[in-house]
């Protein structure tokens, strides 16, 4: 795509990296096949290469966002399956949050909207503040209904809605510490505990490390660690998303200098994305950029280390787990084997449901401030799934977990929780008998 960009403009950094994104784009249209909110509305502007007329019509005349290109730029959900579907490589990941901090700097939403969004950015990353604002929402749960039908307070019936009915004790796992390696020691990692997941579902890291040590692998989960950034990251404030950064590369850091770490395990695929991203996000902070190169090399997914370890093949379970590929990690990691291989490995037998490169509706906070959206890509997604008759669905991510939940009867359960059963541990708790 031809782009005329000003020498002083392409002097930032940022509008410079652009600019060669831009360039890539060869109007092929195949991203349209695959972009979820281009097959659900049919908008040329709600696909990505609609998106980068509007970004590159946008910073090369250097202007403020307005609100058409907000209203195509928030309806992105930044699931990435048009970069695996892309033939020339654009790095439309990296475009789009320029656009997004863009926005953030240079357009005023309406109150209510910043209300919401401030308030999404000051709770959901802190477990404390998340598990009290849980607690209450029980009280608020019945005027959802209510909420729904007034456009600005429908992120919050959303959020209402999507809220669990009660709030899981948290792990004493999860606390600050070393768990020692059960038999010979075969390695040494760090476990991201994250934010909202410790909250909504702390099984799933319990699983992790009961597994790991299990396995001969010494788990650290080190004290001051925090939210990776990835959800005010989405939302373009990148300020907050770089001091979460920040801080979390210190932390890890000095466990690698300490003890030394094979791997930083991530169990919420969506923080995996953005962790493996802290060296491009700090890429022009000098006396960061070397650190967050390093963290993000170390980063992994819990199955990416997991399939390092070769694991003895179990025998049959005679349960249907319908796996369900969270668009982080199948696009936005390029992980897509592993999780399946382990699964099968452990006994299971293993559907892919038709459609699986298309969103379910989480990312993120997009099931709250898109709901409509989320709620029409939260019905097909069911749709394929429930197709292919599971027992359980298992996926890697809790944002996808709790989307998919919330609307079948179905256990959604983390494939390390199946995992960890398979190989020793207790059965998943969705999974008991009553």
């Amino acid at each position: 795509m031809q782009t005329n960009f000003t020498p002083s403009q392409l002097a930032d950094a940022n509008i410079a990296e652009a600019e060669s994104i831009v360039r890539k784009c060869v109007h092929c249209g195949f991203c349209t096949a695959t972009c979820p909110t281009y097959v659900t509305l049919g908008n040329e502007l709600d696909s990505p290469r609609g998106r980068i007329y509007l970004i590159k019509d946008m910073l090369e005349n250097g202007r403020a966002a307005d609100e058409e290109i907000v209203t195509h730029v928030d309806r992105c959900l930044s699931c990435l399956a048009c970069t695996t579907t892309c033939p020339s490589g654009v790095d439309y990941m990296h475009l789009v949050d320029h656009a997004r901090n863009h926005i953030e700097k240079t357009y005023q939403r309406p109150l209510l909207t910043r209300i919401t969004r401030a308030m999404l950015a000051k709770v959901l990353p802190y477990p404390g503040r998340m598990r009290v604002a849980l607690t209450l929402a029980r009280f608020g749960a019945p005027f959802a209904p209510m909420m729904e039908t007034i456009a600005a307070l429908k992120p919050l019936a959303a959020m209402l809605k999507l809220a669990p009915k009660q709030v899981p004790y948290p792990s004493k796992l999860s606390n600050p510490g070393t768990h020692a390696a059960k038999g010979d020691k075969r390695g040494r990692v760090a476990v991201l505990t994250g934010c909202a997941q410790s909250v909504l579902d702390p099984g799933i890291n319990a699983a992790t490390i009961r597994l790991l040590t299990r396995l001969g692998v010494e788990v650290v989960v080190p004290k001051g660690e925090g939210c990776c950034g990835s959800l005010v990251h989405h939302m373009g404030r990148e300020q907050e998303a770089k001091a979460s950064a920040r801080n979390n590369v210190d932390v890890w850091m000095r466990e690698l200098e300490q003890g030394g770490l094979d791997a930083i395990i991530i169990t919420t695929s969506g923080c995996g994305t953005t962790i493996k991203d802290y060296g491009h996000m700090l890429r022009l902070d000098a006396a960061y950029a070397e650190k967050a190169a390093k963290i993000s090399a170390l980063a992994k997914d819990v199955s990416e280390y997991l399939a390092t370890l070769d694991l003895p093949q179990q025998p049959e379970r005679g349960m249907t787990v319908a796996y369900h590929s969270a668009c982080s990690l199948q696009h936005g990691q390029k992980v897509t084997m592993a999780p399946k291989m382990l699964l099968k490995k452990a006994g299971f037998t293993v559907r892919e449901p038709a459609e699986g490169h298309l969103c379910c509706g989480s990312a993120g906070t997009y099931n709250i401030l898109q709901s409509d959206i989320a709620d029409k890509l939260k019905v097909r997604k069911l749709r394929n799934i429930e197709a292919v008759r599971p027992d359980v669905i298992a996926a890697g991510n809790i944002g996808c977990m709790t989307q998919i939940g919330s609307g079948t009867e179905i256990p959604v359960v983390h494939s390390i929780e199946l995992l960890d059963w398979a190989f020793g541990g207790e059965i998943p708790s969705k999974l008991r008998v009553s």
